[in-house]
């Protein structure tokens, strides 16, 4: 509780120092920046998180139960890294005369980065499957080591 409560006071001095920022600016246009923050915030409520909720559906639905933590985690990596790499892909703000700007291969580094998130999901998926097939199976009736155990008499009862 005490974490959070330092959290949040931390964020709320942060955000005070922006907006005291902000209005020392003289270049200040606050109808840009309110239509910035609403794009944003419909940005994330209407896009980001409506479509985390629909691969979320999926991955329950396809995706077995002992698995779906690392694949979620795996998922919403790559969306993230694709997200923010994306615009590096295009290209966006790169002047057709000066190649040294964005001058790597951003499209093909994305999808070595990608490539490496779905190997190290998979081989935490296919570890945690060896791990789950070498644990004993529980002894007893009903159990799936085999035979059952000898049960001993009880007592008689008075």
């Amino acid at each position: 509780m005490r974490t959070r409560v330092a959290l949040v006071a931390v964020g709320t001095l942060l955000i005070g120092y922006a907006v005291v920022g902000a209005l020392a600016d003289p270049d200040l246009r606050p109808a840009g920046v309110l239509l910035f923050l609403a794009g944003v915030l419909a940005g994330h409520d209407l896009v980001w998180m409506a479509g985390l909720l629909g691969v979320g559906a999926l991955l329950a639905r396809w995706v077995p139960e002992r698995h779906r933590p690392v694949v979620r985690a795996g998922v919403i990596s790559a969306a993230t890294v694709t997200v923010v790499a994306f615009p590096l892909v295009l290209g966006v703000g790169r002047p057709p005369d000066d190649p040294s700007v964005l001058p790597l291969p951003y499209g093909r580094n994305l999808a070595v980065v990608l490539l490496l998130i779905v190997v190290a999901t998979l081989l935490t998926c296919w570890a945690a499957d060896r791990r789950r097939s070498r644990r004993p199976a529980p002894d007893g009736p009903g159990g799936a080591g085999g035979a059952a155990a000898p049960v001993s008499p009880s007592p008689p009862r008075r």
